[in-house]
């Protein structure tokens, strides 16, 4: 990987990151683009690093002002991960072949549609926190927005726009935080510095925290009105064109 590599997928990461269009999925393509074939462990977290500072930063009055029963929210919205993440094992290794991208991204589209469309009695707190953590799950298979799941997912059982997007981007900070754990984890059980590149992942950090920066608000302020049938056209169009190609 070369600077201008890095710097592009800095950027890209910068630019996805906060919409329901999976930046994983984008930065995947860009590598395929690249002829990036060697997975850059460090890079992708350098990447993440980057703009999960930025939710860190406009997030903060939320995080020190949060009360218990928004704790508990979020704590019961990050249960199901656990057991799905084991259970999603086999399904999130089949599909984590290029040529399936596609179609992935054309289910984070079905599940934008969705959005607008479905509706659950869901009254409980508890029970909506499960609903949405569960459907967060299902973005551990690749091309699955883990913004759009949520924030649709919120959606359809009855929260406003505005809670829904809230909920959705509080919720993606420990999420991520255990998320990039574990990748350094596996990374610290087989570690592998011939191909990092320190000035690479600063790079890549840097541009992701700096576009992401520029992005937040005007992606927040988005979705908090309930756009989201642009991002569904967007993944579904972008998911067939991906389909034709690789296949």
């Amino acid at each position: 990987m070369d600077y201008l590599q890095a710097l592009f997928l800095g950027l890209l990461q910068g630019l996805t990151e906060f919409f329901p269009v999976s930046s994983s999925a984008h930065l995947k393509l860009a590598k395929m683009f690249f002829g990036i074939q060697q997975e850059h462990v460090l890079f992708d977290l350098s990447c993440h690093f980057g703009t999960l500072l930025v939710l860190l930063y406009f997030l903060r009055k939320e995080i020190f002002s949060l009360s218990i029963p928004k704790c508990k929210e979020l704590s019961w919205a990050i249960l199901p991960l656990f057991p799905f993440y084991f259970l999603l094992k086999p399904l999130r290794d089949a599909l984590s072949h290029s040529e399936y991208l596609g179609l992935c991204l054309m289910g984070t589209s079905a599940i934008l549609f969705l959005s607008s469309r479905l509706r659950l009695p869901i009254v409980s707190p508890v029970l909506r926190s499960l609903w949405v953590g569960t459907m967060q799950a299902t973005a551990l298979i690749p091309g699955i927005s883990r913004s759009g799941a949520t924030i649709s997912a919120g959606l359809m059982a009855g929260q406003d726009p505005s809670s829904a997007v809230r909920f959705s981007f509080m919720l993606a900070i420990p999420t991520i935080l255990g998320g990039m754990a574990l990748e350094l984890l596996k990374f610290a059980r087989h570690p592998d510095f011939t191909a990092v590149d320190p000035l690479a992942c600063l790079i890549g950090f840097v541009t992701s925290a700096a576009i992401g920066y520029g992005m937040f608000s005007f992606a927040f302020g988005l979705l908090q009105r309930g756009i989201l049938k642009p991002f569904a056209w967007y993944c579904l169009f972008l998911g067939i064109l991906v389909t034709i190609l690789l296949w």
